[in-house]
């Protein structure tokens, strides 16, 4: 999994970083096929903004958050995911096919 954390107003300190990547372990352990994940945190006055971008196979999710306190617009964007890849996941499981049975040619 690829991961990149930029901030628009607001520096990536390696706390915060350590931080958004202990909280995407969450969706790793749901599913684990992730391809890259984009982290967008910004500042905007008093309200703190997170979004990610998040691809996995056949799908790119987003979602976004904000709060007075850019930890909780994390906790809050990493709840929002974390529904959104157990939805995708619980479609994908229901798609299995089973390989084509041949039927007799009728003569």
């Amino acid at each position: 999994m690829n991961l990149a954390i930029s901030g628009h107003h607001v520096s990536v300190s390696p706390a915060l970083r350590d931080y958004v990547a202990s909280k995407l372990d969450r969706i790793r352990r749901h599913f684990d096929q992730v391809i890259d994940v984009n982290v967008f945190l910004s500042v905007d006055k008093l309200i703190q903004k997170a979004e990610i971008h998040l691809r996995v196979r056949g799908k790119a999710l987003f979602a976004e958050a904000s709060d007075e306190n850019l930890y909780a617009a994390i906790d809050l964007l990493v709840d929002k995911l974390d529904r959104q890849v157990i939805k995708y996941k619980d479609k994908r499981v229901g798609f299995e096919h089973d390989a084509l049975k041949h039927q007799p040619v009728p003569t």
